[in-house]
């Protein structure tokens, strides 16, 4: 690729980006009141992170048995009210025993 074209691909991703976050703002001058608005706004963070997270738990083990078995698993340690890195550090033991049992 050459260096030109470099530079106008991180220049619109910095353009597509800022306007994403820029635009809102313009648009939406006071707080919003919708309630239906408000509780979809709040969720919409969890969704994303969801949505990008859950796939790759369960494509980027060895098997996709680990990452189904450290899911299942991870959402009962935070049932149980564990922090973010205890269940982050047994969802890792858990694919890590796993995809060494299995290979």
């Amino acid at each position: 690729m050459e260096k030109h074209s470099i530079i106008i691909c991180i220049l619109l991703a910095i353009i597509t980006t800022n306007l994403i976050r820029v635009v809102p703002m313009l648009l939406i001058k006071g707080q919003i009141s919708n309630r239906f608005l408000r509780s979809f706004l709040y969720y919409v963070p969890y969704v994303t992170l969801a949505v990008m997270t859950f796939p790759s738990m369960i494509q980027t083990t060895l098997t996709p048995l680990s990452g189904i078995i450290a899911l299942v698993i991870g959402i009962i340690a935070a049932w149980r009210r564990l922090g973010l890195f205890p269940v982050a550090a047994i969802c890792c033991a858990i694919v890590y025993l796993i995809d060494t049992l299995i290979i």
